[in-house]
């Protein structure tokens, strides 16, 4: 199509020129990320009507040129193109741009942020364009960057194969080793183990801080004067029932002492001699009498056998 005018940079800003601001911003776009939405957000707003076409260089040129991608380059078309802020998408666009390049877009202005970008052999490689007043700087979003990205998935290499492995990803698809699949495997139980111990303790930690509440509650009730008065009532209650349990123990044994000395006696009396109570009544008398006379029938006996073996003596002795 033939050149539209070109529109100056006071025109582009007071918006007199009759049609949108023709803007380009190219990039390499891998991991598409807030910095880059930023950076696309501030090319479409530096004109009051712009008209924003994004160039997004391709496989080839890129992995030649600055170095291996994450994203091929139909993910990167795909994902810039879904950008709100983004009119038109040029896949495979240059590495620098040439006036030809400028004219077929029919490019009015290009938007980057103002760092010389050295590439290529080439100081800057949008210094042909700054020299012509087409350029228009936007910001860089610090703390965020495709590099950085990749930085923080090198720094945590263990922990997102863990987190991998988790997902159902095999090593070979992870491209790790038998050995480091196990050494992973390994630090991802013991983290389980340590973070089962953390919450344990903080279970512990809110159980004791609960419980010192009442603790310390109670021993100041303790030491108060409504503490003190309950305490009093509860030992005096504890000592009434003391005395009742012991005067309790104190009549059963006065009840059963006898019933005791008299087992006790039993267990050491001869077994031919009864143990007479003090119930039973004797005759002292007849007993004195009846043993008397049992003595004397036995010496009188033995007087006869005495003097009959006398007699018998006798008779042999004389001629």
């Amino acid at each position: 199509p033939p050149r539209k005018k070109k529109i100056t940079i006071e025109e582009a800003k007071n918006d007199t020129s009759g049609r949108p601001v023709r803007v380009y911003a190219d990039g390499i776009f891998d991991m598409f990320h807030s910095g880059h939405a930023r950076a696309l957000m501030q090319a479409k707003a530096v004109f009051p009507n712009v008209h924003l076409i994004v160039g997004v260089n391709s496989d080839e040129m890129t992995h030649r040129l600055k170095g291996k991608t994450v994203m091929t380059d139909h993910e990167r078309y795909d994902a810039v193109s879904h950008c709100r802020y983004v009119d038109e998408v040029i896949e495979g666009a240059p590495w620098t741009l040439t006036p030809a390049f400028l004219e077929e877009h029919q490019i009015d202005f290009c938007a980057h942020d103002d760092l010389p970008y050295n590439s290529d052999g080439q100081e800057d490689v949008y210094k042909r364009v700054k020299d012509a007043g087409m350029f228009v700087p936007t910001q860089r979003t610090e703390g965020i960057s495709t590099s950085d990205l990749i930085a923080r998935i090198v720094r945590n290499y263990d922990m997102y194969i863990r987190r991998n492995l988790q997902r159902g990803y095999s090593r070979k698809e992870l491209n790790v080793s038998f050995v480091k699949e196990r050494e992973v495997r390994a630090k991802q139980k013991i983290g389980e183990i340590r973070d089962k111990i953390e919450d344990k303790s903080q279970q512990l930690l809110q159980w004791w801080e609960d419980k010192s509440r009442e603790f310390i509650i109670e021993f100041l009730h303790l030491f108060s004067g409504q503490g003190i008065k309950e305490r009093q009532v509860r030992v005096r209650r504890r000592v009434r029932e003391v005395q009742q349990r012991s005067h309790v123990a104190l009549q059963r044994w006065e009840e059963r002492s006898r019933e005791f000395v008299g087992d006790f006696l039993r267990m050491f009396s001869p077994p031919s001699v009864p143990y007479l109570d003090e119930s039973d009544e004797y005759d002292d008398e007849a007993g004195s009498s009846e043993d008397g006379s049992q003595c004397r029938d036995s010496t009188e006996q033995q007087q006869e056998e005495d003097d009959e073996f006398a007699d018998c003596t006798s008779t042999v002795q004389s001629p």
